[in-house]
């Protein structure tokens, strides 16, 4: 919403000039350097997942602010809040990805996430400019407040409230001696132990919550050898 119709609420709605334009987009970075130079510090404190749906939330209030048609310091405003909530959900993601995948996967997880991230920006970029074309600024607001909120809501319902490191979890199909194994228990028709879980060589799909995780081993590839 700021970086494609910026230029056009202030200069076609507004009617301000080229040099309010550029102060809209300073009052964006000013939100987001802020978030993203005060927030690894305060996650010591809470979990990224507090950070990361307040952030959601936040984007979802300033768009939805956006509908009453701001004038010029409401929107430096609103642009200062957009910034920070892009920010709150950007800025904790490196330190979850880099929890959820051994140092070996890692790059292909930053990848992945890369390549998931644009790819809904290849979808929001071209819907923002197209549907404020046809709906106006403000119908644009409301449809983009209502998709944050979606989103957020999604995210709180998939993403458990306990998201432990360290997760208790029954291995069935690799055999008993195997190095992973290694302090285990045996236990019905595998083998339970807990460490901090990450999906990876011996661990093919993430866990449901609560209750044991029945790890899927997958076999090995060129990559993991």
């Amino acid at each position: 919403m700021a970086l494609v119709n910026t230029v056009v609420y202030v200069r076609d709605v507004l009617e301000f000039g080229d040099i309010h334009v550029a102060v809209a987009m300073v009052a964006f970075g000013a939100g987001s350097m802020l978030i993203a130079l005060v927030l690894p510090a305060v996650l010591w404190h809470i979990r990224e997942r507090s950070a990361m749906l307040s952030g959601a939330l936040l984007l979802g209030t300033a768009l939805a602010l956006g509908v009453l048609g701001p004038g010029y310091c409401t929107l430096l405003f609103l642009w200062f809040l957009l910034g920070a909530g892009s920010s709150l959900i950007l800025t904790p993601s490196g330190r979850l990805l880099r929890r959820s995948a051994r140092e070996e996967d890692r790059p292909t997880v930053f990848a992945a996430q890369f390549s998931l991230s644009h790819a809904c920006w290849l979808f929001t970029y071209p819907l923002a400019g197209w549907l404020g074309l046809h709906w106006g600024v403000e119908p644009l607001f409301a449809g983009f407040a209502a998709l944050s909120f979606v989103v957020a809501a999604v995210a709180w319902r998939l993403w458990p409230v306990h998201d432990a490191v360290e997760l208790e979890h029954v291995h069935t199909d690799l055999p008993a001696g195997h190095h992973h194994l290694t302090g285990a228990i045996p236990v019905g028709d595998g083998f339970k132990h807990c460490h901090p879980y990450t999906v990876d060589t011996h661990h093919g799909r993430w866990p449901r919550p609560g209750g044991l995780v029945r790890a899927m081993h997958r076999p090995f590839s060129g990559h993991d050898q």
